[in-house]
Protein backbone atom coordinates (compact mmCIF):
# COMPACT_ATOMS: atom_id res chain seq x y z
CA UNK A 1 0.00 0.00 0.00
CA UNK A 2 1.42 3.70 -0.68
CA UNK A 3 1.18 5.27 2.33
CA UNK A 4 1.07 8.57 0.10
CA UNK A 5 -1.65 8.04 -1.91
CA UNK A 6 -3.47 4.60 -0.30
CA UNK A 7 -3.33 2.79 -3.74
CA UNK A 8 -2.05 -0.42 -3.82
CA UNK A 9 1.88 0.32 -4.60
CA UNK A 10 2.89 -1.57 -7.79
CA UNK A 11 6.80 -2.01 -8.58
CA UNK A 12 8.70 -1.10 -11.30
CA UNK A 13 9.22 -4.78 -13.51
CA UNK A 14 12.75 -5.67 -13.29
CA UNK A 15 15.13 -7.42 -15.81
CA UNK A 16 16.07 -10.75 -15.07
CA UNK A 17 19.76 -11.35 -15.99
CA UNK A 18 20.78 -13.58 -18.58
CA UNK A 19 22.34 -17.14 -17.45
CA UNK A 20 25.96 -17.06 -18.47
CA UNK A 21 26.38 -18.97 -21.60
CA UNK A 22 30.58 -19.40 -20.95
CA UNK A 23 33.10 -18.82 -17.98
CA UNK A 24 34.29 -16.21 -17.04
CA UNK A 25 34.60 -12.36 -18.95
CA UNK A 26 36.32 -11.37 -21.91
CA UNK A 27 38.13 -7.70 -22.54
CA UNK A 28 38.05 -5.91 -25.89
CA UNK A 29 38.64 -2.36 -27.31
CA UNK A 30 35.92 -0.17 -28.86
CA UNK A 31 37.85 0.62 -32.14
CA UNK A 32 36.62 3.47 -33.93
CA UNK A 33 37.82 3.74 -37.99
CA UNK A 34 35.87 7.28 -38.79
CA UNK A 35 34.63 9.44 -35.83
CA UNK A 36 31.61 10.89 -37.52
CA UNK A 37 30.58 12.95 -34.44
CA UNK A 38 34.40 14.57 -34.24
CA UNK A 39 34.41 14.02 -30.02
CA UNK A 40 36.63 11.07 -29.99
CA UNK A 41 38.64 10.61 -32.74
CA UNK A 42 39.81 7.40 -34.23
CA UNK A 43 41.46 4.38 -32.97
CA UNK A 44 40.90 2.62 -29.91
CA UNK A 45 38.44 4.81 -28.10
CA UNK A 46 37.17 2.69 -25.02
CA UNK A 47 37.87 -0.49 -23.47
CA UNK A 48 35.22 -3.26 -22.18
CA UNK A 49 34.22 -5.98 -20.39
CA UNK A 50 31.45 -8.65 -21.42
CA UNK A 51 30.85 -10.62 -18.34
CA UNK A 52 29.52 -13.98 -18.70
CA UNK A 53 25.78 -13.44 -18.60
CA UNK A 54 26.50 -10.71 -21.71
CA UNK A 55 26.22 -7.55 -19.82
CA UNK A 56 28.69 -4.99 -21.05
CA UNK A 57 30.67 -2.41 -18.65
CA UNK A 58 32.89 -0.02 -21.18
CA UNK A 59 35.07 2.71 -20.21
CA UNK A 60 36.22 5.90 -21.85
CA UNK A 61 39.20 7.29 -21.50
CA UNK A 62 40.36 10.90 -21.88
CA UNK A 63 39.55 14.26 -19.66
CA UNK A 64 36.58 13.36 -18.59
CA UNK A 65 36.85 9.38 -17.90
CA UNK A 66 33.32 7.76 -17.89
CA UNK A 67 32.30 4.05 -17.18
CA UNK A 68 28.93 2.86 -18.65
CA UNK A 69 27.00 -0.26 -18.15
CA UNK A 70 25.08 -1.82 -21.31
CA UNK A 71 22.65 -4.80 -19.79
CA UNK A 72 22.27 -5.61 -23.01
CA UNK A 73 25.47 -6.48 -23.97
CA UNK A 74 27.86 -5.65 -27.08
CA UNK A 75 24.69 -5.84 -29.67
CA UNK A 76 22.92 -3.01 -28.04
CA UNK A 77 26.62 -1.12 -27.00
CA UNK A 78 27.03 -1.09 -31.40
CA UNK A 79 23.55 -0.06 -32.11
CA UNK A 80 24.39 3.60 -30.00
CA UNK A 81 28.12 3.70 -30.85
CA UNK A 82 29.01 1.62 -33.54
CA UNK A 83 27.88 4.73 -36.10
CA UNK A 84 26.88 2.10 -38.85
CA UNK A 85 30.18 0.14 -38.64
CA UNK A 86 32.53 3.08 -38.48
CA UNK A 87 32.90 1.53 -34.90
CA UNK A 88 33.57 -1.77 -33.93
CA UNK A 89 34.94 -4.40 -31.52
CA UNK A 90 38.10 -6.12 -30.83
CA UNK A 91 38.81 -8.86 -28.46
CA UNK A 92 41.58 -9.21 -26.84
CA UNK A 93 41.37 -12.23 -24.71
CA UNK A 94 40.42 -14.66 -27.43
Amino acid sequence: MDETSGSTATLPRRRHLRLAQRAGPRCFQLVRYLDVSGVSGTGVVAEGVEWSDGSVALHWAGRYPTTTVWQDGVEALLAVHGHQGATTIRWLDT
